[in-house]
């Protein structure tokens, strides 16, 4: 029997990433795959948004900046240096993990990516640490060459994972996924397109869980963007 751990949006929260994986039991203390891991009998989705920090204290904190202001050059370099560093160390658990740990492309992901939006939060957080075209600094070219190879949904034991959603336009981050109230509402408003979609059960990460992961066992998936809550789905 194999055991899947998924675990929601990371958004450089780093802390409590690497404490879900070790609670997990799927990194040891040193930073390394579990065996459980390395053998295949534990398997783990990440489900995307690895980058941009949730709040302006986060980048604070990320930074060692006070007043964090995404307009200052040397603010955003910071915020991408910071960034940068633990995405490596990430990458280097993935590419150890026999590729037994799995990376889900997140629209945050992308947005560091294409440089197409420029993203917020109604709390005035601004993510253009990455674009060039704002003062950022790209992601270097092999961490952009390992985002791009993340897949937009994985499919597991008939079990559907996803960033944002069940239906195939929600894993395409455009014009058309941003203007689209169900985007984030589809989980409340539609909670059938899970089964409309065939799928047996669906995972699904994008919309933040104030109270914790939610589980709809009658539609047939769960919401689990919790990981500030220490949340995470076995």
């Amino acid at each position: 029997m194999q055991k899947v751990i998924a675990i929601g949006d990371v958004h450089a929260d780093w802390r409590h990433l690497y404490g879900a994986l070790k609670a997990a039991y799927v990194m040891d203390a040193s930073g390394e795959p579990t065996q459980p891991v390395l053998d295949g009998r534990y398997r783990v989705i990440l489900m995307g948004d690895l980058v941009h920090p949730k709040r302006i204290e986060a980048y604070e904190e990320l930074t060692g900046r006070e007043s964090y202001n995404w307009r200052d050059a040397d603010h955003l370099k910071s915020a991408s240096r910071a960034q940068v560093r633990d995405l490596y160390k990430l990458k280097d658990f993935v590419d150890k993990s026999h590729r037994n740990v799995q990376v889900i492309l997140g629209n945050h992901d992308d947005a560091a990516l294409e440089h197409k939006f420029l993203l917020g939060t109604a709390l005035g957080v601004i993510h253009a640490e990455f674009d060039p075209s704002k003062g950022g600094t790209p992601l270097p070219e092999d961490l952009q060459a390992w985002f791009r190879g993340f897949p937009r949904y994985v499919r597991l034991h008939g079990v559907h994972f996803a960033h944002a959603g069940p239906t195939p336009g929600m894993a395409y981050f455009d014009d058309f996924f941003y203007g689209d109230p169900d985007s984030k509402r589809w989980w409340k408003d539609k909670p059938h397109l899970v089964k409309d979609a065939g799928h047996v059960f669906g995972v699904y990460g994008h919309t933040v869980m104030d109270d914790g992961i939610y589980v709809d066992k009658t539609n047939g998936f769960a919401m689990i963007d919790a990981l500030e809550k220490r949340q995470y789905l076995e």
